[in-house]
């Protein structure tokens, strides 16, 4: 009887010390499984664009500090053309942070708006853990096949079109002309989802002669990464077209509607929304181009 009560004192007291240190102890356990957690290695592909905006920037910290940070690991896994990731939560809240951006179809979207072509996506799931670990999968919008198919389009049409010309403007106005007088715009999908085309990806304008407004937009996208003038994509709620950067100043450029859909089928070029300042796309058209200006800055103004 004796040894039993030693044993339950024993136990009081042990149980005493563990509900007085009950915070520490908790901390304890949870930073050890944390501290198991595994951050994958960043190995990005060729066309990772390491560029910082003022909307998201490049990070080589994977352990999330702040819902910022969080943004940054997400554009910094898509823009490395990783397919999948494993990442930490660093800060109270993070996971709820976690959870409202992979569930956020527009947030995502403006990720995707900042980084090449090849490596944007048609969709990214996201799973996490109760002690912080987040695993990120990327599901490519491009298959290889399509990017060896556009790549050696864009040098038939480099070394056919452009040849040896330097700069920067004639290059875009070349490369714009050529995809607008080769493309027609998909009607049949933007008007009666009939899918007939990859349009919505620069193979349709580039290979199959057939765009919608992504596909036009990648198009050019992928001529501007070629010769290495900055660019980006800029979405509105059911439009997108490229912003570009010539001398330190942002311009617009939206091939989409510089080939107008005429009744009489005849194929129409024009330069009306080509590298023009922002003011300017304003007088010109207050609808199918609001965007956010809070997320792409550098054309706000």
């Amino acid at each position: 009887m004796k040894k039993f009560f030693i044993k339950a004192f024993i136990c009081l007291i042990i149980l005493g010390v563990c509900y007085y240190y009950r915070d520490n102890i908790v901390k304890l356990v949870y930073d050890s499984l944390t501290d198991n957690i595994k951050i994958s290695e960043l190995k990005p592909n060729e066309y990772y664009r390491k560029v910082d905006y003022q909307y998201v920037q490049i990070t080589n910290d994977f352990e999330a500090k702040n819902y910022q940070h969080l943004l940054n690991i997400y554009y910094t896994i898509v823009s490395s053309g990783a397919r999948e990731f494993t990442f930490k939560c660093g800060y109270d809240n993070c996971l709820k942070d976690v959870d409202y951006i992979s569930n956020n179809q527009q947030i995502l979207s403006n990720i995707n708006s900042f980084v090449h072509p090849y490596n944007s996506f048609s969709s990214i799931e996201t799973k996490y853990n109760t002690v912080g670990q987040v695993d990120v999968i990327v599901n490519k919008l491009y298959t290889k096949s399509d990017i060896k198919k556009i790549n050696e389009k864009i040098e038939y049409i480099n070394k056919t079109y452009v040849k040896n010309e330097t700069n920067k403007i004639t290059i875009i106005r070349i490369i714009h002309d050529y995809i607008i007088n080769t493309t027609k715009y998909d009607s049949d999908r933007s008007d009666l989802q009939i899918v007939n085309y990859k349009s919505n990806i620069a193979y349709g304008p580039l290979i199959e002669g057939y765009g919608l407004c992504g596909g036009y937009t990648d198009a050019m996208a992928l001529f501007l990464d070629y010769f290495n003038i900055p660019n980006y994509k800029v979405i509105s709620e059911n439009h997108v077209w490229n912003v570009v950067n010539l001398n330190n100043k942002w311009y617009h450029l939206d091939l989409t509607w510089d080939d107008p859909v005429a009744p009489s089928g005849k194929n129409v070029l024009e330069h009306t929304f080509f590298l023009i300042t922002t003011q300017k796309l304003d007088e010109f058209e207050k609808q199918q181009h609001i965007y956010d200006k809070k997320v792409f800055v550098e054309v706000a103004n």
